[in-house]
């Protein structure tokens, strides 16, 4: 199973051509894709059309939603955005630190087009879902 990011699920829903668009393009229907809730709002809050909004709803809610925080998971997200910031890396939104970490604790590799979570990769084991990235 591949958790994706919502900068995958936006480019994804805007047509815009990335490879992490088409990869998500190719897997949706032939392999097991998981969200997360705070991935669902994300994309879910830019869509200006009712119609589009509920399409894509249907879409993301169809697929495995991984309860992305809690308790140990907040504690555990903290220790790795400090574990960053003492390597001179500051992470600029708090929810992609949840989302690394719950990918690194559940071994799910993550499909993403944010560069926040390169540093995840580098130093605290996060697994890409699209090589080179």
């Amino acid at each position: 199973m591949i958790l994706v990011d919502s900068s995958v699920w936006i480019d994804y829903f805007r047509g815009t051509a990335t490879p992490q668009a088409e990869k998500l393009d190719s897997l949706l229907g032939s392999e097991p894709i998981a969200t997360g809730e705070l991935i669902l709002i994300e994309a879910l809050q830019g869509f200006d059309s009712d119609r589009d909004f509920n399409q894509a709803r249907k879409l993301m809610t169809s697929l495995v939603i991984v309860d992305l925080a809690g308790q140990s998971m907040a504690i555990q997200a903290a220790k790795n955005f400090r574990a960053l910031r003492s390597l001179g890396i500051t992470v600029r939104k708090t929810i992609d630190t949840v989302i690394a970490t719950r990918c690194i604790k559940s071994g799910l590799p993550l499909l993403y087009s944010d560069r926040e979570f390169d540093p995840f990769v580098e130093y605290l084991g996060l697994r890409s879902a699209l090589p080179g990235t």
